[in-house]
């Protein structure tokens, strides 16, 4: 019997496009993961969001109701007039406490995907 030596080669062209695909494949899960996680987080504060801007505008209402209601009864020349003015005002005070809190939650970026964004940007860096 007569023994031959084999020579072992690298994985070749198919093997190293078969693990570039592989390792794009697997960036490309984690990535997608990443960006569930965040969009639930996202979903809580656009939630929230949107039940702040409801409840502005429900005061908004109110505001505009008091106020007109206050319009018609100095009109009247009534004594109630003073109390309609103070709920005028109450809801107006409530209205912008609520838009200034939905604005701040917009300038804090609660409703981004900072960590994604972050991993996309390094991915294209490290590509280019």
């Amino acid at each position: 019997m007569e023994k031959t030596d084999t020579v072992v080669h690298g994985p070749g062209l198919m093997g190293g496009i078969s693990g570039l695909a592989k390792n794009l494949f697997g960036l490309i899960v984690s990535r997608v993961e990443l960006a569930a996680l965040e969009l639930s987080e996202v979903r809580n504060h656009a939630i929230e969001l949107l039940a702040i801007f409801a409840g502005a505008i429900l005061a908004v209402w109110f505001a505009l109701a008091y106020g007109t209601a206050t319009i018609v009864a100095l009109a009247w020349d009534a004594m109630g007039w003073k109390i309609l003015l103070v709920l005028f005002l109450v809801f107006l005070v409530i209205t912008a406490v609520l838009v200034m809190r939905g604005m701040a939650m917009l300038k804090q970026g609660k409703l981004a995907f900072p960590e994604t964004m972050n991993e996309l940007r390094n991915d294209r860096d490290a590509l280019l």
